[in-house]
């Protein structure tokens, strides 16, 4: 972050030792041992299924039909593949085919080489009197005599981004019958662009389409948090008096209340339930974690130490334990403790750590993590997870610019996070063992990426 852009901002960094918004750059190798456990840990070890995506079959002769068709075939496809649990037969090995029906399958053709596919998804896609009509299909390539294994229809106005929501919902469809765990291709991800002036929040769908701001606010807004009913979005907010958290509906459009305390208070956080939120705020004096009740009410302090605490997140499985950045030993590291500051643990072994984001499993810390911090110290800033119980790590990204702020996916299969090079920041998913990695945001200066719960 650029300290010219305000004089608060500037105090505000001097404050924190610049822990919290600037970093340096390190990182350890990881072991074989420990790439294999963490794919086996995020259920990304398993045998993947091979799954085969047929071009939708045009329904009617409407002149909107052959573009909502494109749209669909492009981001049904793109859903699949990103899911990180298929093995997509590539459209060049798939048969020349478009079949639209039940009637219309050959599923020797599919199950054979060279596409040799285990599943095919199929169907139909029309538009007739303003509306988009989609019947699709899911066939086990493998059995002749019940070979359906889904059947949906759905329908929506014939407009781009409905074709787009539909390849979502049926994708996801697919992804929670054949992996196990809801798809991702529905949810959103929260984030901080300064493409139109100064940073605010904006919104995108997860693969980075639909791309919209969301807050207007005078100040800077940093830190959005959706709330787990995706109602809501907790950020923080540089404003006349200072940094405070700030409380945006997403329903009504508009900030709404929510109680603040004075002095810097950033970095909200929720709880799994949506009940209660997790911040920094140095309202006594040095910069400590308190917790309070959705509206800002109920405030309580959690920790007590000199040294600034920051970056607090719920573990989603309980919310019954924290985890959080702490300078009480000079550079950052992340610790865990219980809700009500108990059984503090300090979970990395030095270098400068921060930005922690719990899996939903409750089993995996994410972070940025600086393990050779210093003048002329080898390697960059890197994301990397850890096992809470074993303090095993791995890591994910490897001197590819510095990376920040990861954020698990709802399905535990995936991360979001920053990207800086030369300057300039982007944001990025990668499945969670650190492969697949994409870029999802072109242009401005994007950050600090949130991804909702659902």
């Amino acid at each position: 972050m650029n300290k010219s852009e305000n004089p608060q901002l500037h105090s505000f960094l001097k404050l924190f030792s610049l822990f919290i918004f600037l970093f340096s750059a390190g990182f350890a190798a990881p072991s074989l041992h420990a790439q294999d456990w963490v794919r086996t840990g995020t259920n990304l070890g398993v045998q993947r299924i091979r799954l085969a995506a047929a071009d939708f079959k045009p329904g009617t002769m409407d002149a909107q039909t052959t573009p909502l068709k494109t749209v669909f075939d492009q981001t049904f496809y793109t859903d699949l593949k990103n899911a990180g649990i298929f093995d997509m037969v590539s459209r060049s090995m798939a048969p020349p085919v478009m079949p639209g029906s039940p009637q219309e399958i050959n599923l020797t053709q599919w199950s054979a080489a060279p596409s040799s596919a285990e599943m095919v998804a199929f169907g139909a896609i029309g538009v007739s009197g303003g509306r988009v009509n989609v019947q699709g299909y899911l066939f086990d390539t493998k059995n002749a005599q019940t070979p359906q294994v889904l059947g949906k229809q759905y329908s929506d106005n014939a407009t781009e981004e409905a074709a787009r929501q539909i390849a979502h919902r049926f994708a996801d469809e697919i992804i929670t019958r054949l992996g196990g765990v809801p798809g991702i291709a529905e949810t959103k991800i929260y984030f901080v662009s300064n493409r139109s002036g100064n940073k605010q929040i904006w919104a995108m769908d997860y693969d980075g389409e639909n791309e919209h701001q969301l807050t207007h606010v005078s100040g800077i807004a940093l830190s959005p948090r959706v709330s787990p009913d995706n109602s809501r979005v907790a950020f923080s907010e540089l404003g006349k008096y200072g940094w405070s958290i700030r409380m945006y509906s997403i329903e009504l459009g508009r900030l709404v209340a929510f109680s603040s305390w004075t002095g810097t208070t950033i970095t909200p956080a929720w709880t799994s339930d949506g009940s209660k939120l997790a911040f920094s705020s140095s309202h006594s004096g040095d910069p400590e974690i308190y917790t309070c009740d959705a509206s800002g009410g109920s405030q309580h302090r959690v920790t007590a130490f000199r040294g600034p605490d920051s970056s607090p997140v719920w573990n989603p499985k309980t919310n019954s334990q924290i985890a959080w950045v702490s300078g009480r030993t000079s550079l950052p590291q992340i610790y865990i403790m219980d809700a009500d500051g108990a059984n503090i643990t300090r979970m990395t072994d030095g270098g400068y750590a921060t930005s922690p984001s719990w899996s939903p499993n409750g089993q995996f810390l994410a972070f940025a993590w600086n393990r050779h911090y210093g003048p002329g110290a080898p390697g960059g800033q890197d994301i990397y997870i850890m096992d809470i119980a074993s303090k095993r790590w791995v890591q994910l990204t490897h001197e590819e610019g510095m990376n920040d702020f990861p954020s698990w996916s709802p399905d535990g299969r995936h991360i979001v996070f920053q990207r800086e090079q030369n300057g300039h920041s982007e944001l990025w998913s990668m499945l969670a063992d650190g492969t697949q990695q994409q870029q999802l945001t072109h242009g401005g200066s994007n950050s600090m990426p949130n991804w909702s719960w659902k």
